[in-house]
């Protein structure tokens, strides 16, 4: 039988094996791929297993390049996702007798799980690149602009109580005084990144994946693109996929993705307290129901923040200098839009379930206006 010729020839297999999946890994990065989208890819089409070897797999082959030629946010990635080697290279059958050993599966299984993991990555399409792939640049010594991590620490606290708070009204309230917070932090690094320069943005717009979960990806969507569009940031649906793609300064970047990632788990949270949802014949409406309650969500969670934004950018000293600094940044987001995506076509979104449309519009507009009296109120 096969298995035992390979059985009998573990090297061998370990080598061919090794030499069909290391390339296909790099011709990935070559699409415009990135460990994080590997690592969600698996999540929704490979098993726990299949997962598992195609993160030992991108570890190995990151193993290719020199450290000086890894961009950071790309080895920022690689740690996220545990790509590390942990086993032997030197040790007869190398990784893929390891894996197997340390997974519990014979050889015939673990190859079976190579030929999954070869079929994912064969039928990757080609992407935008959102970042330089490795080996590809020269990382410099100036080290990426984000968010000062003190600042970072008080928002991951306030919605850190949001996501886990019990109370509606103060969920909504903290997330509202995240994003004051965040958006006084932004335009007051505008402010100082440009003192020398009036009028102009050095610093290049910038793209990130945000990968949504079934069900409801395209009104997911619509919440991040709120969330977005609250901090001068453009953004692309990609459903089919399962990932909305975000443009703008590296600070609003981080600001969004961040703000979007809690108040996705405060909305379904909110969504699927509701319970399942039925006609008067008994035909389930739970489905019309969540996709209105999500785009109402949506659409009041941006107004919301819309109007924190607002309050952060009136604390924000001379505004003279602060404008001509963001139609310029706006400008730049715009040009990296088109170039990315230079035939995307905008989408409007239908409600079919008005319930669903007032309780989501509900759930997000229980909170306090005044936000600092809110929060203040929260903790005391």
């Amino acid at each position: 039988m096969v298995a035992d010729r390979c059985a009998d020839q573990p090297e061998l297999v370990a080598a061919a094996v090794r030499g069909a999946v290391v390339p296909l890994i790099t011709a990935a990065w070559e699409r415009g791929w990135t460990p994080e989208d590997l690592h969600q890819v698996a999540r929704r089409r490979l098993d726990a297993a299949g997962g598992s070897y195609l993160v030992d797999a991108i570890a190995d082959e990151s193993g290719r390049y020199a450290k000086a030629t890894v961009p950071q946010r790309w080895r920022e990635d690689l740690r996220q996702i545990g790509a590390q080697v942990w086993w032997e290279p030197a040790q007869t059958g190398g990784h893929l007798l390891q894996w197997s050993r340390r997974h519990g599966r014979g050889l015939a299984d673990a190859l079976t799980t190579v030929i999954e993991v070869l079929a994912t990555l064969l039928a990757l399409p080609v992407l935008p690149r959102t970042m330089p792939s490795p080996g590809s640049v020269v990382a410099t010594a100036t080290p990426r602009r984000g968010v000062d991590q003190k600042m970072l620490a008080r928002v991951r606290a306030l919605l850190a109580k949001a996501e886990s708070t019990t109370f509606p009204e103060e969920a909504e309230a903290l997330s509202a005084k995240a994003q004051e917070l965040m958006s006084r932090y932004s335009l007051e690094r505008i402010v100082i990144d440009n003192a020398g320069s009036p009028g102009s943005d050095p610093h290049p717009a910038a793209a990130r994946r945000l990968w949504l979960d079934n069900p409801y990806v395209a009104a997911k969507a619509l919440l991040v693109s709120a969330v977005a569009e609250a901090n001068r940031c453009r953004t692309v649906l990609s459903e089919g996929l399962g990932f909305t793609t975000v443009l703008g300064d590296e600070v609003d970047l981080e600001i969004v993705e961040l703000l979007s990632t809690s108040l996705l788990v405060q909305a379904t949270r909110a969504m699927v307290s509701a319970g399942s949802q039925t006609t008067r014949t008994g035909r389930s409406r739970t489905r019309s129901y969540r996709q209105s309650f999500l785009i109402a969500y949506a659409t009041r969670i941006g107004e919301r923040l819309t109007t924190a934004r607002d309050v952060g950018a009136a604390a924000v000293a001379d505004p003279a200098r602060l404008l001509p600094v963001l139609a310029a940044r706006e400008q730049v987001v715009d040009e990296l839009f088109e170039s990315m995506f230079p035939q995307s076509v905008s989408r409007s979104y239908s409600v079919g379930n008005a319930a669903g449309w007032h309780a989501g519009r509900a759930a997000a507009d229980l909170a306090v206006l005044d936000t600092r009296r809110a929060v203040r109120s929260a903790g005391s």
